[in-house]
């Protein structure tokens, strides 16, 4: 009998549903840890940047306008797609960071329940941001959180795996749509999580991953004026300050890098970053000895 060939994985970028490679045709190799080849990772264009935001805009709409327990039943969704193909996560996060396969299954346990937490959190944030105003005047004044639009995400460089999910799951869990950039060096994990999604429940468009390098892509979305706000998570210093500066041209609101331990449970300040407050007034009618009327 004779040996096998090998079937070598094809990594795709994945925007608005589809699995397309990049516009321009490039690719370039990552490596593990030990510089060891183990695939050919898509090289992303500007092109692909502003079709992923277009793609990201479309879908906006749908997403926000759906309800927050529907996107916590979505999000848990994918906790549990992740679940099933577990043993694939583990590997290539044990190849990206150079970890132990226990260390790597511990980062995806991690990264599964991150989903989890987000989801429980998508119809409990309005309670925790919004609320009754106490005004002076007759009038019902109330607060309520709603989400701020596209956001460009520029993913953990280190923490490929569990560092991506913990920055893309808050924006869309609040109901924004998010176009993310990979980790440069260790992108694959989230390729693969694109296929993840892609077999879920989430609609297209909702999340898009790029690949290739950090500030090519970064540069056109930062500056781009269909994009609504950007976190910085993935960029060093000198890009950060670049992208801020691009970022100020249609007010986008920015989040800046800072130091994180992901393992650590999440605060709401990643939730709480991309969402505006809508204020809604509205008059009690007259208040009298018996009682109110309208």
């Amino acid at each position: 009998m004779s040996d096998r060939l090998s079937v070598f994985k094809t990594y795709k970028l994945y925007v608005g549903g589809k699995f397309p490679r990049s516009e321009s045709g490039r690719v370039y190799e990552v490596t593990d840890a030990k510089g060891n080849w183990l695939a050919n990772a898509p090289l992303s264009s500007r092109k692909d940047a502003r079709d992923a935001v277009v793609a990201a805009r479309k879908a906006f709409g749908g997403w926000s306008g759906a309800t927050a327990y529907n996107r916590g039943q979505v999000l848990y969704r994918v906790a549990e797609m992740l679940e099933g193909r577990k043993e694939q996560f583990v590997r290539e996060v044990a190849d990206a960071e150079g970890l132990s396969k226990s260390k790597a299954a511990a980062v995806v346990d991690a990264t599964i329940d991150r989903w989890v937490w987000y989801a429980g959190w998508t119809d409990k944030i309005a309670q925790v941001l919004g609320g009754a105003n106490p005004v002076a005047g007759p009038y019902f004044n109330l607060s309520s959180p709603e989400p701020t639009g596209v956001v460009a995400v520029l993913a953990p460089q280190e923490s490929s795996f569990l560092g991506l999910v913990s920055v893309v799951a808050p924006v869309i869990a609040t109901g924004n749509t998010a176009v993310v950039i990979a980790s440069e060096k260790a992108p694959l994990p989230a390729l693969s999580l694109g296929e993840v999604l892609a077999t879920s429940d989430v609609p297209g468009g909702v999340v898009n991953v790029l690949s290739g390098r950090t500030a090519e892509i970064a540069a056109p979305l930062a500056a781009h004026q269909d994009v609504n706000a950007i976190d910085l998570a993935g960029a060093d210093e000198a890009l950060a300050k670049e992208l801020e500066i691009a970022a100020a041209d249609n007010l986008k609101r920015v989040l800046r890098p800072q130091a994180v331990d992901y393992f650590e449970t999440p605060g709401t300040e990643r939730m709480t970053a991309f969402l505006e407050t809508k204020t809604v007034w509205h008059p009690t009618g007259s208040l009298g000895a018996g009682g109110s009327s309208y």
